[in-house]
């Protein structure tokens, strides 16, 4: 299986780090068009930004990425049978992230 595709070969984006599939709500896809974010960069995020827990089920995920002209990328993340992309943000400090609940 090659990075990235789904194991059930429904079309469903796998997450080799979190070992399920990767699924995007439609607010944080409408999100990522507003913010210039593309699924290459989400799926970079969330294979290889940092994760910052709120529990054992919800995280933020962030990842500076110099060729952009916005501070940090975050999502945040619920981890169920798939990892939930619930939103996607830009020029936000992480410890702003922290106090956000979703």
């Amino acid at each position: 299986m090659e990075t990235g595709e789904s194991p059930s070969n429904l079309g469903d984006p796998w997450s080799e780090r979190f070992t399920r599939p990767i699924r995007i709500t439609r607010h944080a896809r409408e999100r990522m068009a507003e913010r210039h974010i593309t699924g290459d960069l989400l799926y970079n995020l969330i294979e290889t930004g940092q994760a910052t827990h709120k529990d054992e089920r919800r995280l933020w995920l962030s990842k500076r990425y110099p060729e952009r002209d916005d501070n940090l990328i975050c999502a945040a993340v619920v981890l169920e049978d798939a990892v939930v992309v619930k939103t996607v943000m830009h020029r936000w400090p992480l410890a702003e992230c922290k106090n956000n609940d979703y």
